[in-house]
């Protein structure tokens, strides 16, 4: 020590010298200790991720009328679409502090209770093949700074879910980064091909839900169908039914318990009585409702797995034909400024081929 704390210096003893060593060995000691303290406790606020809190969200105006499952979709982005309709059974989430269904549609000032789960950061994509990209952006037929429109191939789905970890929403949302508001206007069976919409604004979306509603969209499509269709079978108007099999597998079945349906047909096409192209206008839009109407005429699609005859897809695919042959093919949508959309979507190459071999086949 320099100083006894009254001015008075002193010579330390011998036998101080070593207390005096062994203390400064401690005190480095204890400044060592605190200096990797303060960089594990820095490494940890750094590396750690964040746990996911509860959020609470209140709907604006223009969010008014969409469903609880497609506003957790869009918000969610990255989430598997199984857990969002899992919180959403389990009651997890909650609208005004009450539990609610998924069809249940927001209203304007409604506080929409999202309890935590893990949201993937914006620098995490949905890793997607380029081969898979450059084919759906080669499928577009039509775009403009509101709206998508493309000619979707047979086989991918229009979302992820149901154990696919992408369909085509996911893969615009990569191919279209800075469109931040894309949604799906409406959807398509994964095995059908043809037309489909996607809205890059949320005016877009309410404006082409809302002519969906009415009569302003005008869909049709093709379909290849067991037997000779009769002229006369101009339309079925038959309720349909959703179920769930034991499996999970979802069906749907003519039910007078069930939602009105109605499809228009047109005969397009014959090949004997073995077959014939019609064209379906959905009048309404239920799920898989071309598919169980044109099997409540008698009429099953080719190479339908749920609904269709097993022999009849097998003699389709003997000719090439390995696919669901329907095919939204036309499509006509009233647009915000007054105008009309009308476009055509060309059939696959598959297709072609396979009407092709059944109009010379004996």
């Amino acid at each position: 020590m320099n100083c006894d704390g009254q001015g008075r210096q002193f010579a330390a003893s011998p036998l101080s010298r070593p207390l005096l060593a062994a203390f400064a060995t401690i005190a480095a000691m204890i400044k060592c200790f605190n200096s990797i303290k303060i960089v594990i406790i820095a490494a940890m606020t750094t590396t750690a991720p964040q746990t996911p809190s509860v959020q609470l969200l209140e709907v604006s105006p223009e969010y008014a009328g969409q469903r609880i499952d497609n506003f957790l979709l869009a918000r969610l982005k990255g989430v598997p679409k199984t857990l969002i309709y899992r919180i959403l059974r389990k009651g997890e989430v909650r609208v005004n502090k009450g539990r609610i269904k998924p069809e249940y549609k927001l209203q304007a000032g409604d506080i929409v209770r999202v309890p935590p789960v893990r949201v993937p950061e914006r620098d995490e994509p949905v890793p997607l093949a380029q081969g898979l990209l450059q084919r759906l952006e080669a499928s577009i037929v039509f775009e403009d700074k509101a709206l998508i429109v493309i000619n979707k191939p047979c086989g991918i789905a229009v979302h992820g879910g149901s154990g696919l970890n992408y369909g085509v929403i996911e893969a615009f949302r990569q191919l279209r980064p800075d469109a931040k508001e894309l949604e799906l206007v409406h959807r398509l069976d994964r095995d059908t091909s043809g037309l489909l919409m996607i809205a890059k604004k949320r005016s877009m979306l309410r404006h082409l839900h809302a002519a969906l509603r009415g009569d302003g969209v005008d869909k049709r499509y093709m379909a290849l169908v067991r037997g000779n269709w009769a002229t006369s079978i101009k339309s079925v108007r038959a309720p349909l039914q959703k179920s769930n099999l034991r499996s999970g597998e979802r069906m749907v079945e003519v039910d007078e318990e069930g939602k009105e349906a109605l499809t228009l047909f047109k005969v397009l096409r014959r090949f004997g009585d073995f077959a014939t192209m019609v064209e379906a206008k959905p009048v309404t839009g239920r799920t898989h409702q071309i598919r169980v109407h044109t099997l409540h005429a008698g009429h099953c699609i080719a190479g339908d797995t749920k609904y269709g005859d097993e022999d009849f897809s097998k003699e389709i695919r003997d000719l090439g034909g390995k696919r669901l042959f329907l095919h939204a093919y036309m499509l006509t949508v009233p647009l915000p400024d007054g105008g009309e959309l009308k476009l055509q979507a060309p059939v696959d190459e598959m297709w072609a081929k396979t009407v092709e071999r059944l109009s010379v086949a004996p």
